[in-house]
């Protein structure tokens, strides 16, 4: 397998972890909820998260792919979103492991009507697209959570509702306890 597959993978099966620690705190009574009237609602943008690296993979392994119509469908429910984050994991390591070094440093094609809109090596699409454009929705999902007064979890380090480097200290009889 390719080294740049290799880490690729790497980077999402990490970034997976803290990723799905998001998703489960998605309020299934909130999903209707936009912090703006522009805005996609949760339930949209928790989805989109969800979906959004095996979309771009799959997209990734056509030379040449059309701008499609888009209309972001918004989730019903949190095993929804769930079940769509594990699918679209599953579809990015299946798909990313048919690549080799050749095929990711070829060029990929971004058309509209037959204009030529971006011509990109496959790699930095995946890259650009598959993992930056998902951090990019990910940190509005936190934010979306943090304006409903959802705990968030930690993703990179301590948030104001978790540390992860705290010191954990265990309660233990002192030994200087008298009888």
């Amino acid at each position: 397998m390719s080294m740049v597959v290799d880490a690729t993978l790497m980077e999402m099966d990490q970034e997976a972890v803290a990723t799905r620690r998001l998703l489960e705190r998605v309020p299934e009574d909130k999903l209707n909820w936009k912090p703006h009237p522009k805005s996609f609602s949760l339930g949209q943008i928790a989805l989109h998260v969800a979906q959004v690296q095996g979309a771009v993979c799959a997209i990734a392994t056509q030379d040449v792919f059309q701008v499609p119509e888009f209309k972001q469908k918004e989730a019903e429910t949190r095993t929804e979103i769930l079940e769509t984050f594990e699918r679209s994991l599953s579809t990015v390591r299946d798909l990313l492991t048919r690549l080799d070094d050749q095929r990711l440093m070829g060029t990929w094609t971004l058309e509209d009507h037959g204009e030529v809109l971006m011509t990109v090596p496959r790699v930095g699409l995946l890259r650009s697209l598959m993992l930056n454009h998902f951090y990019h929705h990910r940190g509005q999902l936190v934010v979306y959570l943090r304006m409903l007064n959802v705990p968030i979890p930690s993703i990179y380090g301590p948030t104001a509702d978790e540390n992860p480097f705290a010191r954990r200290t265990a309660a233990t009889p002192s030994s200087h306890a008298t009888a």
